[in-house]
């Protein structure tokens, strides 16, 4: 995931001058976002690379302990997600930014490892539902 986050987010930089509408409401324009998801937090980037960091550690801890796979595959895509953005903050020169470029109508603009992210607490939250007897899902 991070591979593929890092390689998309190249393409963007190198290519995409200018936005691309692709289908329906789904498109491409290249930006920069120095806060977390749906762009809470500007401009504490410093902040968030050390947030980030510390819940990539428990959280890759959590996935190498878990029991079920829902839950593994769950909490490794959140830390897929994380690290790629956080490699953004690291490394890629922007004061801390994460380089975003898919767009959808009436949605902030977000990248792959965003996706992973969104994903992987769907993933969680669906497992969770599922096992937990307090809901109807079997114990």
């Amino acid at each position: 995931m991070v591979a593929a986050d890092q390689v998309t987010k190249s393409l963007a930089e190198a290519h995409l001058h200018r936005p691309v509408h692709v289908l329906g409401p789904l498109g491409l324009a290249l930006g920069y976002n120095s806060g977390s998801a749906f762009s809470l937090f500007t401009g504490d980037a410093p902040v968030l690379a050390v947030v980030a960091a510390v819940l990539v550690g428990v959280l890759g801890w959590l996935a190498w302990r878990a029991r079920h796979t829902v839950v593994a595959v769950g909490l490794g895509l959140v830390v897929g997600g994380a690290l790629g953005n956080l490699s953004d903050r690291l490394f890629r020169g922007h004061h801390g930014d994460v380089v975003d470029f898919i767009t959808c109508t009436h949605w902030p603009t977000f990248n792959v490892a965003d996706s992973c992210i969104t994903v992987g607490v769907v993933v969680l939250i669906v497992g969770y539902w599922r096992r937990s007897p307090a809901v109807g899902g079997p114990s």
